[in-house]
């Protein structure tokens, strides 16, 4: 489990394919900040842009730029947005017993695929509008939480469209200067995962009928 709350910005520096064909995933090299691995052990989990990954290589641990490695399946990268390439990613590591749940539950399981349609500075924050598909629609409220590349945040306005929903979002210029959403651009694809009560909520409204 996590929180959405991003501990560091990772970098992607290599890809390689596992296989040769579309069946097989890739495995990802992924730089990060000075001593952020000295805790993280092989077979543990990290949320990288919001999936949920299993650590399987630790590397350069006391250096300026440790590097692990996660294998990531066809499936995962077919679901997901922004694991199969070179660049900036968030990373949080596990919810361990005890801490403090600063965002909000967060499951590492991405529900869909968004599409940034304006990211643009309003007054001292900024402005995130993202276009969700139709299967995510009816679980966003205003108010409500959603979680977007790995980071837990507040849904200001919906607005229902022909293939979903539209949502505005504020990002403080904390959130922006400490996060890798301060990459995004406009068209630019996003993981997003749906709040874990409307899940359950949804599933219990609809059992019922039945």
């Amino acid at each position: 489990m996590f929180t959405g709350i991003i501990t560091a910005i990772g970098r992607i520096t290599a890809v390689q394919a596992l296989g040769a064909s579309s069946v097989h995933g890739k495995r990802l090299a992924i730089e990060t900040p000075a001593g952020y691995l000295d805790d993280l052990g092989l077979g543990e989990s990290i949320a990288i842009n919001g999936a949920c990954m299993t650590v399987t290589g630790i590397e350069a641990v006391h250096t300026a730029a440790p590097r692990f490695t996660v294998d990531v399946s066809a499936e995962s990268l077919a679901r997901t947005a922004g694991l199969d390439q070179n660049g900036p990613v968030n990373l949080e590591k596990a919810l361990r017993a005890g801490d403090r749940l600063g965002g909000h539950i967060v499951s590492g399981h991405v529900d869909g695929i968004g599409r940034v349609t304006r990211f643009e500075p309003v007054g001292e924050s900024w402005l995130l509008t993202i276009a969700a598909p139709t299967a995510l629609a009816r679980y966003l409220a205003y108010k409500g939480s959603i979680t977007v590349n790995g980071v837990s945040l507040t849904v200001n306005r919906v607005t229902d469209t022909a293939d979903g929903a539209e949502i505005n979002i504020n990002l403080i210029p904390h959130t922006v200067q400490n996060t890798a959403l301060r990459t995004l651009t406009a068209d630019a694809p996003v993981n997003l995962e749906i709040d874990l009560i409307a899940r359950y909520v949804e599933r219990m409204l609809s059992a019922r009928s039945i």
